[in-house]
């Protein structure tokens, strides 16, 4: 089975993740999301997600095209990549925290994956920071 990993907060689901979610499924069988811990959000957004952590899994968890829904690392990324073992990982179109040299961290830990950047979807209408007001 092809395992598919992509990250976010998902804060807000609008029309671009879901674009980005079924760009994601076509490279495999099995689609995890790796949802953004709030140390995490706030950190590399500059303020605290609308929901909770609990509340973003749960919404996830309802649309057919996730498979599973996990919780992003609070200490290691790098070792939460590897304990999912995807054979593939799709970033965002303009997701860049803890992607600088990504598939070298990893071959240092001994996993190959395949790293692929998604195509934005209408983006000047659907990203979050432009829909929501924090």
């Amino acid at each position: 089975m092809k395992r598919v990993l992509v990250f976010g907060t998902f804060d807000v689901i609008h029309p671009g993740h879901i674009s980005f979610l079924r760009q994601a499924k076509k490279y495999g069988d099995f689609l995890i999301v790796s949802l953004a811990r709030e140390k995490f959000v706030l950190k590399i957004k500059g303020h605290s997600a609308r929901h909770s952590e609990a509340e973003r899994r749960q919404l996830l968890e309802s649309l057919k095209i996730v498979d599973k829904v996990v919780f992003g690392s609070k200490i290691d990324y790098l070792r939460h990549i590897a304990n999912i073992k995807p054979s593939v990982i799709v970033l965002g179109y303009d997701q860049s925290a803890f992607t600088e040299k990504l598939r070298e961290k990893l071959a240092e830990r001994g996993l190959r994956v395949k790293i692929v950047r998604a195509k934005a979807y209408k983006p000047h209408l659907y990203k979050t920071s432009r829909l929501v007001s924090f």
